[in-house]
């Protein structure tokens, strides 16, 4: 007789949220390939410099060098520059301006839209005029003032775009608390005395992360567009080198050296379809529905 027959079967473990996440995740080729794309590109910019030790600033040959000419892989700029030391030196301040910017579009907009998602009534009816006076206002041409009253520094830039582009985070935000906060938890939270702060940041906001974790990781793209437009139009830091920068000094050559307006380009595509597959594909993951096919 089998010693195992008549016993029970082992009881399955649940995945928890997080592993199932992962699991939906990494079935996305698509999320896989921004993933891996968005990490060899900040791998090249933060590791690049030390590897590479050139100066972007420093003239290393003829002006206008194609790609693959010696001593410069992708070329150099109409002053003789690197490209590739260029590109990787910019990558750094480019991606900062993107990820800071984030940051603070999603601080003040998870604040606002908490706030009036939670409280309601007068606060929220007030706040959404702020968020909708905010909304219709170009972000761009709203960054363009800031920069250009507090000066074009890299955190001037950053925090300028982050206070331009928060309004769309707010109302995302307002929503997942007007919906949670009816939620049985949350009640049971308010009958047993917990101070309206407890609920609003440790009880509510643990749950409404998912689309805010997305909506913040998309902002970074839009950040990257919008400090390489600034950069482009002569608003960026001068003394650092980015890839609106590059853009914007060799645009008057771009029929007889398409290098040196297509590769910083190229780089600044390639950035912003990372982010936003990196984007998509935590929106699945992060997505109760699918989750629960697992």
């Amino acid at each position: 007789m089998n010693p195992t027959q008549g016993r029970p079967a082992p009881a399955v473990r649940p995945l928890s949220r997080s592993h199932q996440a992962w699991q939906v995740y990494r079935r996305s080729g698509s999320a896989m390939l921004g993933a891996m794309l968005l990490l060899v590109i900040v791998a090249a910019t933060v590791f690049g410099p030390m590897l590479m030790n050139a100066d972007p600033m420093e003239m290393v040959g003829a002006p206008m060098l194609p790609p693959g000419s010696e001593g410069a892989l992708l070329g150099t700029d109409y002053l003789g520059r690197d490209l590739l030391a260029q590109i990787i030196q910019g990558g750094r301040a480019t991606l900062t301006v993107g990820v800071v910017a984030a940051l603070v579009s999603v601080f003040l907009g998870v604040s606002i839209g908490a706030l009036a998602g939670y409280y309601g009534g007068w606060v929220d009816e007030a706040l959404m005029r702020v968020i909708e006076f905010f909304q219709v206002m170009p972000t761009l041409l709203f960054a363009m003032v800031l920069v250009t009253l507090f000066g074009p520094t890299l955190w001037t830039v950053a925090l300028a775009l982050g206070v331009a582009s928060w309004p769309t985070t707010a109302r995302l935000a307002r929503g997942e608390f007007l919906r949670l906060k009816r939620q049985d938890y949350v009640l049971a939270e308010r009958m047993s005395g917990a101070r309206n702060a407890r609920i609003i940041w440790r009880v509510i906001l643990p749950n409404a992360m998912a689309p805010l974790m997305v909506s913040a990781t998309l902002a970074i793209g839009v950040a990257v567009l919008f400090e390489s437009g600034l950069a482009f139009l002569g608003l960026g830091d001068p003394n650092l080198m980015s890839w609106g920068l590059m853009i914007g000094n060799n645009r008057p050559y771009i029929l007889t050296a398409w290098w040196t307006v297509t590769l910083p380009g190229a780089a600044i595509f390639l950035t912003v379809l990372a982010v936003s597959l990196v984007g998509d594909g935590l929106n699945d993951a992060l997505n109760p529905r699918l989750r629960e096919r697992i």
